[in-house]
């Protein structure tokens, strides 16, 4: 138990920190080392996450909320799509897929070509670089938080690794995005944890989270989180450009080769 709550507390802290500059709760990090290293069953892993997003959640959230970067249309709208999407999720993930298989091919289709040209965008003279595409329309954005809050709900990644990247590549300022993706991904997780939660009684199998597990991560993350949050505005926009296309190529690959192997 003090094993797994120490190793929690620090994976939990250094994931965070890395990643909630760009909008990242970690937990598509997190997942990998739930499974592997704690040995968490399939479907308890996927609550197990979100718990994760709960506690670490307002770590970010807050320090972003005291430079006024919550305010915006980007942020409302970012969280009434995901929040119908989860709860879907959650019912879709308990009782008609519960294995990663598929998933993880989705995402590394996605994920690993998007983020080699993020990092190609970011590393190119910007006298070379192309006009970006520009903001998405409402109901498309909309859409597309709705989207990610159902992949959200199913494996308890959060939609800030989503999110982050297609914003980002469409042309939004990382500035803008991270903390709106990060509102998006702590207010799915409250709502995917109660769900999981719920159909926990009535479900088979393991569906409740992994509650120590889960606790120990997010204590990790609330501080990593609050660190790597204060850390962004020191940060220039390529570097933070750079660190999301680095870590969306370096998730697609991770799923690639689990899929694969």
């Amino acid at each position: 138990m003090e094993w797994t709550w120490a190793g929690g507390l620090a994976a939990g802290l250094l994931i965070a920190a890395v990643t909630a500059p760009v909008g990242v709760s970690g937990a598509v990090f997190l997942l990998p080392v739930q499974l592997s290293v704690f040995g968490v069953p399939n479907p308890a892993v996927t609550p197990t996450n979100l718990l994760f997003n709960v506690v670490a959640g307002p770590g970010a959230l807050w320090r972003y909320r005291r430079d006024g970067a919550l305010r915006g249309d980007l942020t409302r709208r970012l969280v009434l799509g995901t929040l119908p999407g989860v709860v879907v999720g959650a019912v879709i993930r308990v009782f008609a897929l519960p294995g990663p298989t598929v998933f993880r091919l989705l995402i590394a289709v996605l994920l690993l070509p998007l983020g080699l040209w993020l990092c190609r965008r970011a590393l190119a003279p910007s006298h070379r670089q192309p006009s970006p595409p520009g903001e998405l329309p409402p109901r498309t954005l909309t859409g597309l938080a709705l989207a990610v809050g159902v992949v959200g709900g199913i494996y308890g990644i959060g939609g800030g690794s989503l999110l982050g990247p297609i914003l980002v590549g469409r042309g939004l300022p990382v500035a803008r995005v991270a903390p709106a993706a990060l509102a998006a991904t702590f207010a799915t997780s409250l709502v995917g944890a109660a769900a999981y939660a719920l159909l926990s009684l009535v479900g088979s199998g393991d569906v409740a989270p992994d509650w120590w597990l889960g606790l120990a991560c997010g204590t990790g993350g609330l501080i990593g989180g609050y660190l790597g949050a204060r850390l962004q505005p020191r940060l220039p926009e390529r570097a933070l450009r750079l660190l999301l296309g680095t870590l969306a190529a370096a998730v697609g690959a991770l799923y690639a080769a689990q899929t694969l192997s």
